[in-house]
């Protein structure tokens, strides 16, 4: 299709950033473009798979430290979620925080906005301002209610860990700056473990993995005017030493030639299209990462066989003033 007939709202950067990718050696397409209405339904379904141990991990030290990380993250506290989805976990929190507004980040508007509703009903005195938008970016939050003194960011899921390290602290440093001297981050991290179990957890039995990966071709399809044969690649999940990190790849199952934005791009059978890292820390690789972004680590809650973290940071400056 033709440059000027492309959909305004794809314009710019987003263009850019997904053409730019495409011209690498190693061809990539960013993993925000996963979460339209059907990538977030099937994103759902991911989070309850038997092999997909990170959600039912992360909600089992949530279900046991909540009133904890309520206590931490204190009551007027507007608290911000970045990748919000269905919320799950949040009602965890919300249900013990008081005079709390809530505002939900998340890139799929109707998804957020179904999820939004959900919750007006269920917390009625609740203040929600659900937004629509790329966490990635600098966001311009709603106006403040009367309840919320202080932010804290809510980043669940290890959703941090699609990030490669440099963008990582430069996203940790806007959400510092975003939450202040008297907020946090309320952050969870998945831990490094067996590479099997990592393996398998990105690539189900059940095929609903390799249908998300798949969805994002769909979508570029739809609303972005690709033409992707989306039968002729399959999904794959393998996990990179070197780097510590699962990855996610389309790979190519015969040569073909594809187009995007008036440009025309050729793959061959066997190559790959990287879809997506989910980088796996340890402890201290987490405490190096909180200090590389200006943040100290106060509480760490993790399950009994150390899969997962769920930590609270506050800035430097702060968590040193209380320690003093």
């Amino acid at each position: 299709m033709d440059q000027g007939d492309t959909p305004r709202r794809f314009r710019d950067s987003e263009c850019a950033e997904i053409l730019r990718g495409l011209e690498a050696p190693q061809k990539r397409l960013p993993s925000k473009y996963f979460y339209d209405e059907r990538g977030s339904e099937l994103f759902d379904q991911i989070c309850e798979l038997p092999e997909y141990y990170v959600t039912r991990t992360e909600r089992a030290i949530m279900q046991a430290h909540a009133a904890e990380m309520a206590s931490v993250l204190g009551d007027d506290v507007r608290l911000i979620e970045f990748g919000s989805g269905s919320s799950v976990k949040t009602r965890l929190l919300l249900d013990r925080l008081d005079h709390a507004a809530y505002v939900p980040v998340d890139i799929s508007g109707e998804h957020l906005h179904k999820t939004a509703q959900a919750l007006s009903e269920r917390y009625p005195a609740l203040d929600i301002q659900p937004l629509v938008a790329d966490f990635t970016a600098p966001l311009q939050l709603p106006e403040a209610g009367d309840a919320a003194r202080r932010n804290a960011v809510y980043f669940p899921g290890s959703t941090l860990g699609n990030f490669e390290p440099a963008p990582a602290i430069a996203l940790l440093r806007n959400i510092r700056a975003l939450a202040g001297n008297r907020g946090g981050l309320l952050l969870g991290a998945d831990l490094q473990k067996d590479i099997g179990e990592l393996e398998a957890a990105y690539d189900d039995t059940a095929g609903v993995t390799a249908a998300f990966n798949l969805n994002l071709l769909t979508r570029l399809n739809r609303e972005f005017g690709a033409n992707f044969a989306v039968d002729a690649f399959r999904h794959q999940a393998r996990y990179n030493s070197e780097h510590g990190r699962i990855e996610m790849h389309l790979v190519a199952q015969r040569a073909q030639d594809f187009t995007i934005f008036g440009q025309r791009f050729s793959m061959r059978a066997g190559e790959t299209l990287h879809t997506e890292n989910s980088y796996k820390y340890t402890l201290d690789s987490l405490a190096e990462l909180a200090r590389a972004s200006g943040f100290e680590t106060l509480r760490t809650w993790t399950d009994p066989a150390q899969r997962f973290a769920v930590q609270w940071w506050r800035s430097r400056s702060a968590a040193q003033r209380l320690a003093a």
